[in-house]
This record gives C-alpha cells, sequence and structure tokens, in this order.
C-alpha cells in the first residue's frame, strides 16, 4: 500500500541531505551538527507542493543567511531521474520544491491499481486497540449524545482498521451498580402503580392502547400528581410500559412479595428487553460490536476485589475508619478517594478500574480508547492514576471527551429531557431522518468541538446537506460511466495521464494522493471528522473539474481516456471514504 506523498516528503528529504553534504565536501558550509528541518505541504501551492524551512533552521549553526543557505544547497541540488521537478528560493529562504507529471501520473495509477484498498496504511503495525463507545445504561432508550458518540466510535474504530491497527468494538453493559438499583425500584413503583384500584381503573379503560395508558399515568406523574414519583427515579414512559407488559403475564401476583423479590423480577424480566433492544437500535445504525462486556461478569470474578486487593499489597491504597482509600494525592490530585465503604460495598468507580485493568492487562490489549461524554473529565484522571498504582502504563489509556449536540430544527432549538417521556431518542432521529446523514453529520466536527445539528438540512437533497453532496458526486461519476457506454465508449484500460495537465486535473489528483496521509492523521489525533472533511473537499474539487473539463468532447481520444480514468480513480476514492463511514455510495440519485 503506497502513500506517495509521504514517500515524496522522505525523497526530498534525501535529496536536501545530499546537497548539504555536497556543501561540506567543498567546504563551501562548515562540517558541524545541523538541526532538524521541517518538510511541509504548503497552503498555497503556488509557492510548491513541499516547502522546506533547512536554511532557515541552519543559519545560526552555518553563521550564514539563510537566503544564502538556501541559494548554495539549490546549486547542489541533483534532481536528475527524481519526482521532483524543480526548485526555488522564496523570501528570507525557504525552499520550494515542485512535483514533475510523472508524479502526477503515478497517482492516479495507484489509486486504480490499489483499487478498494487505496488509502490503507500500515501506521498501526496490527496493534490491538480495543475502542469502547456509547455504553449507555440498560435503564433506557439511547439519546442523542449516544448517537453522536456511536458515530464518532465506530467510524474511530474504522480508521484505526485503514491505517493498520487490529481494532475491536466493545460496548460495556452496566448491568450493575447504582443505576440498576434505580431502575429496579422505578419499575417496582410503576408496577405498585398499575396494581393499586387507580392502577386498575385505567387498564381497564385503555385495555386496548397501551401508549394512551402509558401517556396518562406519566401526565399524573408530577408533585401531588395521582401517580406522584420521587425525585430518584426514572420517569420516561418505557419504564411504564415495562411494568404494564409485566403486569400483563404476572397480574398483581408481586404486589405482596417482598420487594428485594418484587424488584429482582422485574429487573430480571425488563433488562435482558433493554439490552437487547440497545443492540437492535445501533445495528440499525449500522453499528456492530466485536464484544459485549457485561459489568456483571467483573463482580462475578471478583475482578473488583482483585484490583483493590492489589492496590493494598501495594501500598496504593489504606484503611480508615472501616473504609479502603486510593492514595490518590500520590498522584497529584488534591484528595484521596474511597475504593471500599465502610459498609463493604465498593464505590462506582471499582468495577471501571477492573474493567479497564482486564482491557489492558488480563485481555492484553495495546490500546483502551473510550469516547465519553465531557461530563467525565475529572473521572479520567482518577482512572488513570489507579490503573498507573496498578502498574499499568497509563498511557495505554485514552480518552476523546465529546461535548453535547444542540438539535436545530428552523433555526429553532429542539429542547431534549433524558429524565422524561417526551426525549428524542436515537431511534426517533433515525426515524426523523437518513442514517447515511446522522453518521456524517455527528462526524462533521472534533469530538470536543460543540455541535449544531440541524434536523431540516439534513433531508435536504441539494448541495447545502454536505453527506448528499459527497453521495452525488460518486453517483454523478456512475451516471457519466453509464451514459459514455451507451454511446458505446467504455472505460479505458489504460491511458496517459501525463495529459491531465489542467490546474484543476492537477489540484484534484493531488487530493487523491492526501488520502493516505489523512487517514494515518484522523487514526493519530482519534478524529474521523477529517475523513468527512476530506470527502467534502474531493467532492467540491471533482465537480469544479467535472464543470470545467469536459470528458466526453475532450480535445482528442487520448485525453478522454486519461479523464475517463481519472473520474474511476475519484469513484474508487470516495468509495473508499463512505466506507470508512459506512455510509451508502448511491449509483443514482
Amino acid at each position: 500500500m503506497s502513500d506517495l506523498i509521504n514517500s515524496a516528503s522522505i525523497r526530498l528529504r534525501e535529496i536536501i541531505m545530499d546537497s548539504l553534504g555536497k556543501l561540506v565536501a567543498d567546504e563551501a558550509i562548515p562540517a558541524v551538527p545541523l538541526p532538524s528541518f521541517n518538510i511541509e505541504i504548503p497552503a498555497d501551492k503556488s509557492h510548491g507542493d513541499f516547502a522546506a524551512n533547512t536554511a532557515m533552521v541552519c543559519a545560526k549553526a552555518l553563521k550564514m543567511p539563510p537566503r544564502k543557505i538556501a541559494e548554495l544547497i539549490c546549486e547542489k541540488l541533483d534532481l536528475e531521474g527524481t519526482i521532483f521537478d524543480r526548485a526555488e528560493v522564496a523570501g528570507p529562504g525557504f525552499l520550494n520544491f515542485f512535483l514533475s507529471r510523472k508524479w502526477f501520473s503515478d497517482v492516479v495509477a495507484n489509486v486504480l491499481e490499489e483499487g478498494e484498498n487505496y488509502g490503507k496504511t500500515e501506521l498501526g503495525k496490527g496493534k490491538k486497540v480495543l475502542v469502547e463507545f456509547v455504553s449507555a445504561n440498560p435503564t433506557g432508550p439511547m439519546h442523542i449524545g449516544n448517537a453522536r458518540g456511536g458515530a464518532i466510535g465506530d467510524c474511530l474504530a474504522s480508521v484505526l482498521q485503514w491505517a493498520g491497527y487490529h481494532a475491536e468494538r466493545e460496548f460495556y453493559v452496566n448491568d450493575a451498580g447504582n443505576q440498576i438499583e434505580k431502575f429496579g425500584k422505578s419499575l417496582e413503583l410503576r408496577y405498585l402503580q398499575l396494581c393499586s384500584p387507580r392502577g386498575q381503573e385505567l387498564i381497564a379503560q385503555y385495555k386496548d392502547d397501551t401508549d394512551k395508558l402509558c401517556s396518562v399515568i406519566y401526565e399524573g406523574s408530577g408533585e401531588g400528581g395521582e401517580f406522584e414519583m420521587p425525585e430518584d427515579v426514572y420517569l420516561g414512559t418505557d419504564i411504564i410500559e415495562h411494568a404494564k407488559n409485566f403486569y400483563d403475564i404476572n397480574g398483581n401476583s408481586f404486589a405482596e412479595a417482598s420487594e428485594t423479590d418484587r424488584r429482582k423480577a422485574l429487573v430480571e424480566y425488563a433488562l435482558p428487553i433493554n439490552i437487547a433492544g440497545l443492540e437492535r437500535d445501533l445495528k440499525k445504525y449500522r453499528i456492530v460490536y466485536d464484544n459485549w462486556f457485561r459489568e456483571s461478569t467483573v463482580h462475578e470474578k471478583n475482578e473488583t476485589k482483585l484490583v483493590v486487593d492489589k492496590l493494598m499489597e501495594a501500598g496504593k491504597a489504606y484503611e480508615q475508619d472501616g473504609a479502603i482509600w486510593f492514595k490518590a494525592t500520590d498522584y497529584g490530585m488534591d484528595k484521596d478517594f474511597v475504593l471500599k465503604r465502610s459498609n463493604g460495598l465498593y464505590t462506582y468507580i471499582v468495577p471501571d478500574i477492573a474493567y479497564h485493568y482486564n482491557k489492558l492487562v488480563t485481555r492484553n490489549f495495546d490500546k483502551a480508547i473510550n469516547v465519553l461524554g465531557a461530563d467525565h473529565h475529572g473521572y479520567v484522571p482518577r482512572l488513570k492514576a489507579a490503573l498507573n498504582a496498578l502498574g499499568v502504563d497509563e498511557t495505554k489509556l485514552d480518552v476523546v471527551l465529546m461535548q453535547m449536540v444542540r438539535l436545530v430544527r428552523n433555526g429553532e432549538t429542539v429542547k431534549l429531557s433524558k429524565r422524561s417521556g417526551k426525549a428524542i431518542t436515537l431511534v426517533t432521529l433515525l426515524d426523523e431522518i437518513p442514517i447515511d446523514a446522522a453518521r456524517f453529520f455527528f462526524n462533521l466536527r472534533e469530538a470536543n468541538s460543540q455541535f449544531e445539528f440541524d434536523l431540516g438540512l439534513a433531508i435536504e437533497k441539494t448541495s447545502q446537506n454536505p453527506v448528499y453532496y459527497v453521495q452525488y458526486a460518486h453517483a454523478r461519476i456512475c451516471s457519466m460511466i453509464r451514459a459514455l457506454a451507451e454511446e458505446g465508449i467504455n472505460v479505458p484500460d489504460s491511458a496517459d495521464f501525463d495529459l491531465l495537465a489542467d490546474a484543476r486535473e492537477i489540484e484534484l489528483i493531488r487530493h487523491l494522493a492526501s488520502l493516505p496521509k489523512e487517514i494515518d492523521l484522523a487514526a493519530k489525533t482519534y478524529d474521523p471528522a477529517k475523513i468527512t472533511k476530506y470527502a467534502i473537499d474531493l467532492a467540491t474539487l471533482f465537480h469544479r473539474f467535472y464543470g470545467a473539463c469536459s470528458v466526453k468532447n475532450a480535445e482528442n481520444y487520448a485525453l478522454r481516456n486519461a479523464r475517463i480514468l481519472l473520474c474511476v480513480a475519484v469513484r474508487q476514492t470516495l468509495r473508499n471514504v463512505l466506507e470508512i463511514l459506512n455510509i451508502d455510495r448511491p449509483e443514482k440519485m
């Protein structure tokens, strides 16, 4: 798999170093240690395809003006037989290099040769990476934050795979702890309400309309209402629906059971339904996990006890007032925190410590990446400190903190509430907008940036809708090839790509060449938004080329063939990019 931009950069460094060696041999410059220099791609292509600051950084060591050094380097440059056409000295001493036509021809040929593998790199060298994302509490439906986290996490795993890592996707099922106790309490209260005389009346009245029944009970849940609920419970209508379905199966037989037995039965009924629902809804969103890891397993295998015991044995935790505390102050924190309460119960962070120990030690992943909400920023240092204390390299855990989403319709903010029955969930979002739009839009910005999701724009079939714009570029090429075939003009097996000399052709080819670099950069920064930006820029450059450079009516057959294959290369690249994002590649629109 080729990265022609990286190869060119490496070759250019060799050429410059060779020139410096000749200058030393000729005693034109002194034989002194020289600092490293940068080779960059200028934003303004009139300044060349590559630029080097060699003369600028070497001026102090060589005790010469940068411009003079640059001129000396240029005099000794040997570009004969290389992919570089010429070099120029600019400004106070920058070295600008221009690629030869052969390099641009090689790019098109390379895309066509590598086909569906074009863009893949070997950055990761097969290292094992576990990407954990969404991991919503299985106590209710997924909300819009989960929708963004799902798109980011899934596409990040895909980017890492394309960059040569062995990436796995994991959902951490919080099926133990406080949220499950809260879930059980919520279900119990709703079940007992249904078993009450008023609940029985409503069941009889709305026996054929469960939605209406749930709505009436929900509306009466406020302070002073006939179905008033405390603050520390889940209020969504999904809880009422679970309780009603449980009642339909069991009647009021659990009304007189002990609180423990009643809650246990309700949770054992509702929790598997919710977990299955999460898996179903995520599959609809085109997310398929390699692993569904249950929090309950770290308890069942005593892994929580294991990590606390290890911390005690290592002198990283201590007992005080019957509780076990972690020495967080030894790791730069303001105060120590409790691992195990005096009542014998572990705090919420202990299962998470055990879970991450399982990831990085038991399962031996080289890297664990978590996609979490921005409200976890204080939690991450605690987790890393505990891993460090357990002898785990904390740099093996990286966390992508994700800002919340603001939904907008017709310029107005769409109100959300996680506790109410009125929340917009992942499912209701996907009922309103295409899956392609959701996955693309949620990856338009870096995870740590605020994001405004325009529901109206997401369903538009215009060039203003970025995913439609990109998909249309792919469909446009497919339509062009079909139209040419109908006139007896088929895709050629080969062409002379040196004929592609128009500025718009060159710009388009240059962008094709940058895909491997962008994939590596997206993998290094954990930022799939670089891939959506690449796709939009590629579509823009293609539409610009297509409007200015006729394919069918090119000046001659040779140029026409070269342009046809350039379009095929663009189509292949668009396919590969949309595959990374797991977005459809329509051939007609």
